[in-house]
């Protein structure tokens, strides 16, 4: 009796925990949000919020309609489940947790496609491409998995999606990326159309992308261990669901630390996904030394893919989900094969190739691999081919290059009120050897010297009347700047934060194993208007705060005011000073 007595409550608990856990990968969405979100540019940050919060909410609609009969119905020769509408027909004895976990699961395939696509992707024809994924491609091959379909049938193993979610969320990211095209600039390309040069587009918000990272790890255990039934085994998965991609990013740090010469960020960020994309399948069935061993796998494999896309393929992926999702939902799903043990609780059957299994799981494993990989190649490339046809695929040159927020959606700005220039005082500078001019001491340098640091443009003569004087400097001189005009007595200033770039260049860094070009730097424009402070002595000052040896340290701008005049332009009025030759 107590035995029949503890067997109910246990089920109860882990009914209960089931339901939890599709909570958990829900909220994951919110984490592909940000991740997507930061590692894209601020213009088109509405519309990667809008994507991903379609693709749970039209993911929903058919999922009810059809999705989640084709995925659970009674199983029709292998292949796919029975359509029917028990959900409307017969909700009394539906399956309610049931539908909401394959549900959330449902949308996390949908959403991995959106990163690799961002930015120049028309908004109605991703919202078909996400009820087309969601109604039909991932129910289907879900049924083999999951549903009791052919695959599950053989003993093909894929406990929470390395293959059925990621492996077919990142096929299809690739292959949409491909039919979309890259980015405009992605790529420089000589006369004949070959490939020259790959440039980087930062991400706009990495704070953003890494909470989203943290999101999705903490989704994860939600991902991974919301199927299991027993204590023993929850605690087992969630150990190599903590170990893999810890061990993923370690590698990663160290790799790119090496190879590129500073660790990547955004890259061990790619890393943490990719090794829990690596241990989705095998999370139950492998023990301490495989999760480590998929882990490093997965944290070298995520770099190479992204360097793979970028220079051999030539596919623009601005998160890095097919690095992350594709390759990693591969090497995850062939891991299963190599490094299943009986020694993690509750597995009994599954046996890899390392653990004495001989080659027969490794086999199946291969063929679930290829089944769904084509299945998914053949249905996403016609799919995408059809909305182009009908809708089309990809926004205008005109509206990516001005940003789909304001395009798509009629959003000014997805950070109204607040500036997306970058201010900080932080930007390392390349100093161009050529505009050495031998001496960084302002007071041992020639009049020669002097002029060529920091050009003065109108030159006053005479040295009397009102002038504006507006100064364009480095942001690392503009505490000094504003001591020597404080000294001098000049009390009012406007500061403008611009961008701009001369002889001196940013420094090369790399971004995701691609270099940066820094052509447009931040620097700040000072405005002073004189009268009785002699304007030469102005001058002067700014001359020696702005001075460091360097052809390019500023320039300086010399106007002297006859009048004011009112200008009209467009909708903004404005002051404008002005100039008498």
């Amino acid at each position: 009796m107590t035995e029949e007595i503890l067997s109910v409550v246990n089920g109860e608990v882990f009914g209960v925990w089931f339901l939890i856990g599709a909570a958990l990968v829900f909220w994951m969405q919110a984490g592909f949000a940000m991740v997507e979100t930061g590692f894209t540019r601020a213009k088109n940050a509405g519309n990667i919020l809008m994507k991903n919060l379609m693709d749970f909410c039209i993911g929903t609609v058919v999922f009810i309609l059809i999705g989640f009969s084709l995925l659970l119905g009674e199983d029709m020769v292998g292949l796919i489940g029975k359509p029917g509408f028990d959900i409307f027909t017969n909700y009394a004895e539906f399956d309610w947790s049931n539908f909401v976990f394959n549900l959330v699961f449902c949308a996390t395939t949908a959403t991995i496609v959106s990163g690799a696509m961002a930015e120049r992707t028309k908004f109605i024809s991703y919202c078909v491409y996400s009820g087309i994924i969601s109604a039909l491609i991932y129910p289907i091959e879900a049924h083999w998995i999951w549903g009791g379909g052919w695959l599950a049938q053989l003993g093909f193993h894929d406990f929470a999606g390395s293959c059925a979610i990621h492996m077919v969320g990142g096929i299809s990211a690739l292959i949409g990326a491909k039919i979309l095209g890259p980015r405009i600039g992605k790529f420089t390309r000589d006369a004949s159309g070959k490939v020259t040069k790959v440039n980087a587009f930062p991400g706009h918000n990495l704070p953003i992308g890494c909470l989203g990272v943290f999101i999705l790890w903490l989704g994860w255990y939600g991902f991974n261990g919301a199927a299991c039934t027993s204590v023993e085994q929850l605690g087992s998965v969630f150990v190599t669901t903590t170990i893999a991609p810890a061990i993923a990013t370690v590698v990663c740090m160290i790799f790119t630390w090496i190879k590129y010469g500073k660790p990547d960020v955004s890259m061990c960020l790619n890393a943490s996904l990719a090794g829990l994309v690596a241990i989705t399948a095998p999370c139950d069935v492998t023990d301490v030394t495989g999760s480590l061993i998929i882990g490093a796998v997965a944290g070298l494999l995520v770099v190479f893919g992204v360097w793979f896309l970028d220079y051999k393929l030539h596919v623009d992926d601005p998160v890095g989900a097919v690095a992350v999702h594709c390759l990693n939902g591969i090497w995850g799903t062939i891991a299963v094969g190599l490094f299943a043990t009986t020694s993690a609780p509750g597995n009994d059957s599954v046996i890899g190739l390392f653990y004495g299994g001989g080659f027969k799981q490794l086999g199946l494993q291969l063929l679930g691999f290829a089944a769904v990989a084509g299945w998914t190649a053949i249905t996403i490339t016609l799919a995408f081919l059809l909305i182009k046809a009908c809708l089309g695929l990809r926004a205008s040159a005109e509206e990516e290059i001005v940003g789909l927020d304001a395009c798509e959606h009629g959003l000014t700005s997805a950070y109204a009120g607040f500036s997306i220039m970058d201010i900080a005082n932080t930007m390392t500078m390349e100093v161009n050897e050529n505009t050495d001019l031998g001496t960084e001491d302002y007071a041992a340098a020639s009049q020669v010297q002097k002029d060529a640091a920091v050009k003065v443009v109108s030159m006053p003569s005479p040295d009397t009347g009102i002038y504006k004087v507006a100064i364009i400097a480095k942001l690392s001189r503009y505490d000094y700047l504003k001591k020597a005009m404080n000294d001098l007595g000049v009390t009012g200033m406007t500061v403008t934060q611009v961008m701009g770039c001369g002889v001196q260049k940013g420094a090369g860094e790399m971004y995701r194993g691609v270099e940066v070009d820094a052509t447009l730097l931040p620097k700040v424009k000072v405005e002073v208007v004189v009268s009785k402070i002699p304007v030469n002595d102005v001058i002067e000052a700014a001359k020696k705060a702005l001075y460091t040896g360097h052809i390019g340290d500023g320039k300086i701008f010399v106007y002297q005011v006859d009048r004011v005049v009112k200008v009209r332009t467009g909708e903004e009025d404005f002051a404008a000073l002005q100039d008498v030759e």
